[in-house]
């Protein structure tokens, strides 16, 4: 059983330094008494020894950013390298929870994800693992590295190196990295850095934002018309200060980016911190969101760092959202080394501001009352959501930023050696203070940077020179004409690196005037390797050309076309021309044939027509009346920057509104004359009456009174039995009068006139809640009489239908 145990490790070594397909002969190679499945053979690679080497530092493996912790669900780049002139030939990379062993399935934590098929691939028999395509000797590989969702703790990284005969495995040092899962960003804060900054000296960064929020990689509910960026804003600022946070709230300012994209409020907030803020950080707004790099170059902007102020934070919103931004929080550029960090690239998904309760791109205004603490979007928060997955997936990232380290001023203290890139951003050219040449020294232009004065990856010079064109004043010193600075020699970076050409200068005229000759044109280096190497690239250029073809006596000589003219679309398809010149005409007097103007159809990149980016509508205000039929109004604000053009979209919009019916008033008619007294003598009374036209409805007024009384005396009356007989002679007068009156009325009859009767009661205006009806009386015929002016046509008004609806 000894010889049967020690014969694997021997076969493992052999296949480590020959071949990838005895790999797998090797690790499928189980002791009788073990099952042969992957778990196991997974295990043994975790397990695996070989001769090990003191100091085997020069080789490292590295996630990017070298962050202490993870993001569940977020991708990072984990790079295995080797330092020069040390190279591998094989190498095994593994993820595995912290304190398991591999005999499982569920020990491996994350995922990772193949860059390049020719350096790297899947074990055959233990798929969580990574290792070569071929063996061969190279000095870095990469792969990409998912981690585990929420709750799966912390995660060692491990990576095996076969050197020629040597296996290098470490469980811990520079072959293993522990990662522990952030604290949830539901929590009370973001993770800020507590510890003081011990770097010296200053740093330049220049951040760079990626965005790739488009309708291929996030197509559900895609707002095509109106997709954008806001324009970025941040700054570098000390541990007293908070941007944003996860767990915290939003400012003003994050909250009018967040739902507005403005930053103007976010930046009145950054400069009012003082002594706390280093550099504002700004960025364009980006419209379309997402374009091809070719097309649209990625926005960036430099700020700088100090002991001080050494934390970084942005943020942009995605447009149009509710309250949905990008960015990153507090993010640490100094190292625990007392070093700058030297790049940082990090995926980006979108987080909810607390601000506004919508759920999809386009959701109207929904404010959050009470206002909600900043958290990250996740893929299970609404079935309605663009990033919905009823599996809980991750999210896919909808940006990327890189920050990268280009200078450092001052003196430096970190305490572990410098790599190259150290060396090469120690030797960068410092900041340059403004430039002092004198007025009255007029220079050409700077000539491109020399080629480096090192031929090897070491520390040397590159020159640029411009000429002096004119001193004005010679009692005032013009400056060197010669510039000099340090740079790396070529072969210090894996990757290649190129030149930086001018574009091609306009081809010369042709060498013959007739028929076939040759044209040339030139381009110069405007830029040399930054590793210091010769530039290769071709700066001339030769074509043959044909001027007048036919050279007889017939035929006229023209000129050689000239340039075309600019399209005359700026997008899309439009037309270009171009012309000749006819030189001479033909020697025997003919008409010259020749083509002068030639026109072709030109295509422009294609039209992008900026929408108008407007707010949400507002809720509809009151009705403009408190009973009846009214109006109301509701509005919206344009978003869009004002250089983008005149938006034609309405931002106002008036609708009809009917409240509850007005109450109307009781109405009467004019009182009628006073009633003659009703006595002849003494004391008496005399009256007067209205009529109601309209009964009050809707709780209007009641109607007042409609008749009225009012004392009378005619004269004293006289004792006696005569003044008795008279007083019985005018009450059978009167009674006569009454009696004659009642009856004209009954018929419809009036002094001077004869009366048609009341015609019927007309409808009810309303079938409940009180209507009116109305009947008329109409005069029949008038006579010639004093009394004329009584015949009048009558007409009666009474309620109706005054029950409830």
């Amino acid at each position: 059983m000894a010889g049967a145990g020690i014969y694997p490790h021997i076969l493992l070594l052999q296949c480590f330094i020959y071949t990838a397909m005895c790999n797998t002969f090797a690790f499928t190679e189980e002791p009788s008494d073990k099952a042969g499945k992957s778990d196991g053979y997974c295990s043994r690679i975790i397990r695996a020894q070989g001769t090990r080497k003191e100091g085997f530092n020069e080789f490292r493996l590295r996630v990017e950013g070298d962050p202490e912790s993870y993001q569940p669900g977020s991708t990072y780049r984990v790079t295995l390298y080797a330092s020069s002139p040390s190279y591998f030939r094989g190498f095994t990379l593994i993820s595995l929870r912290e304190g398991r062993e591999g005999d499982q399935e569920e020990d491996y934590a994350g995922s990772f994800q193949i860059i390049d098929e020719e350096d790297t691939q899947f074990m055959t028999n233990c798929p969580p693992a990574v290792t070569e395509s071929t063996p061969r000797r190279r000095t870095r590989i990469q792969v990409f590295w998912t981690a585990p969702l929420s709750g799966s703790g912390c995660v060692i990284l491990k990576a095996s190196i076969v050197q020629k005969r040597i296996i290098f495995f470490q469980d811990e040092g520079s072959l293993t990295k522990r990662m522990c899962e952030k604290e949830s960003m539901f929590g009370d804060t973001t993770d800020r850095p507590l510890q003081d900054c011990c770097a010296c000296g200053t740093a330049k960064y220049r951040v760079t934002f990626f965005g790739n929020w488009s309708e291929k990689i996030h197509p559900k509910d895609y707002p095509r018309r109106a997709n954008h960026w806001s324009a970025i804003i941040g700054a570098s600022h000390s541990k007293n200060y908070v941007v944003w946070e996860y767990g915290g709230y939003s400012s003003e300012g994050v909250k009018q980016v967040a739902e507005l994209g403005s930053p103007v409020k976010m930046e009145e907030e950054i400069r009012q911190k003082g002594d706390d803020v280093l550099t504002v950080i700004k960025m364009k707004a980006q419209w379309p969101a997402w374009q091809p790099l070719n097309v649209r170059s990625a926005p960036s902007a430099e700020f700088s760092v100090d002991r001080s102020r050494h934390l970084m934070s942005f943020l942009t919103m995605l447009g149009p959202s509710p309250d949905w931004n990008v960015g990153l929080s507090a993010e640490d550029l100094c190292t625990k080394e007392c070093g700058w960090v030297q790049r940082v690239v990090q995926d980006l998904i979108p987080w909810d501001a607390g601000t506004d309760n919508g759920v999809t791109y386009e959701s109207s205004n929904k404010p959050a009352m009470p206002q909600e603490k900043i958290r990250p979007l996740t893929s299970l928060d609404h079935p309605q959501s663009p990033f919905y997955d009823p599996e809980g997936g991750a999210i896919t990232p909808v940006a990327k930023v890189m920050v990268e380290r280009i200078a450092r001023k001052g003196e430096q203290c970190n305490i572990v050696p410098d790599n190259v890139d150290d060396i090469v951003a120690d030797i960068a050219q410092e900041e340059k203070e403004e430039d002092d040449t004198p007025e009255t020294c007029i220079y050409s232009n700077w000539s491109p940077w020399s080629a480096c004065s090192s031929a090897t990856c070491e520390k040397g010079k590159r020159m640029r020179q411009r000429m002096l064109k004119a001193q004005l004043d010679l009692s005032v010193p013009c400056p060197h004409t010669q510039d000099f600075e340090p740079c790396m020699g070529p072969g210090c970076s894996d990757e290649g690196s190129t030149c930086m050409m001018s574009e091609w200068i306009a081809w010369s005229p042709c060498s013959a005037s007739c028929g076939m000759g040759m044209r040339s044109r030139e381009r110069y280096v405007k830029q040399f390797p930054e590793d210091g190497s010769v530039c290769t690239l071709p700066t001339e250029e030769t074509d043959k050309c044909v001027v007048n073809e036919e050279c007889t006596s017939s035929s006229c000589l023209v000129t050689e076309w000239g340039e075309w003219d600019a399209c005359s679309a700026t997008c899309g398809a439009g037309m270009k021309r171009r012309e000749r010149m006819v030189k001479m005409p033909p020697a025997d007097g003919s008409i010259c044939t020749a083509e002068v103007l030639e026109v072709e159809q030109c295509m422009m990149p294609e039209c992008h027509t900026i929408p108008c980016m407007l707010s949400p509508w507002s809720e509809w205000s009151e009705c403009s009346v408190s009973c009846g039929k009214g109006a109301r109004t509701r509005q919206r604000m344009l978003k869009s920057p004002v250089e983008l053009g005149e938006c034609t979209e309405e931002l106002e919009q008036v609708e009809k509104c009917m409240l509850p019916e007005c109450p109307t008033d009781c109405m009467v008619s004019e009182w009628t004359e006073w009633s003659e007294c009703n006595k002849s003598c003494g004391k008496g009374h005399t009256i007067r009456t209205r009529m109601v036209k309209l009964e009050p409805q809707f709780g209007g007024d009641s109607c007042p009174e409609t008749v009225q009384r009012k004392k009378c005396k005619v004269r004293k009356c006289n004792r006696g039995q005569a003044n008795s007989d008279e007083k019985q002679r005018r009450k059978e007068q009167r009674e006569k009068r009454r009696s004659k009156q009642g009856r004209e009325e009954a018929t419809g009859e009036h002094p001077g006139c004869k009366m048609r009767p009341w015609s019927s009661w007309t409808e009810c205006t309303k079938v409940c809640g009180g209507g009116i009806q109305e009947r008329l009386m109409t005069a029949k015929r008038r006579f010639k009489s004093p009394q004329l002016t009584s015949c009048k046509d009558r007409k009666e008004i009474r309620a109706c239908n005054v029950h409830p609806c």
